[in-house]
């Protein structure tokens, strides 16, 4: 089972930026986690364009079972990777450490979800494992 991991902007800082929402822990240390359940590749970007490219890359290539996202602002504003979603072969579960529907109203609307296999948000880095379980069991079913 091998997964690709994808965060959007600002996710590189995790650990540092707002701990009062998104915790204190790094990025590094969930992806060793995760890697305790599973092959984990993973790609980060500031660039919607880069995202996009990922997708394409990686979104038809077998060898990788599954896609989790997490798009950060770009989940509220981009066609271009809803449209990459869509195209590509691979699921794609969309994730957010925090619960976007608990926030501002801006952050309610997701462009992605309606092309992703699912969601998870709300429990803090803790949602990354979680969609890294839905793809490895819902792969089993």
């Amino acid at each position: 089972m091998k997964i690709l991991v994808i965060n959007g902007p600002n996710l590189n800082l995790l650990g540092r930026r707002q701990p009062e929402i998104y915790g204190m822990e790094t990025m590094d240390r969930c992806l060793e986690h995760l890697r305790t359940l599973c092959e984990i590749e993973y790609f980060q970007s500031n660039h919607e364009g880069d995202i996009v490219d990922c997708l394409h890359r990686v979104g038809f290539d077998h060898s990788y079972d599954g896609i989790v996202l997490n798009a950060g602002a770009y989940t509220h504003t981009s066609l271009a990777i809803a449209d990459a979603i869509a195209a590509i072969e691979l699921p794609v579960v969309e994730v957010h450490i925090s619960n976007v529907s608990a926030r501002e109203e801006i952050r309610h609307r997701s462009l992605i979800a309606p092309v992703c296999r699912g969601i998870v948000a709300g429990f803090g880095l803790d949602s990354y494992r979680l969609a890294v379980e839905a793809l490895i069991y819902g792969k089993r079913s």
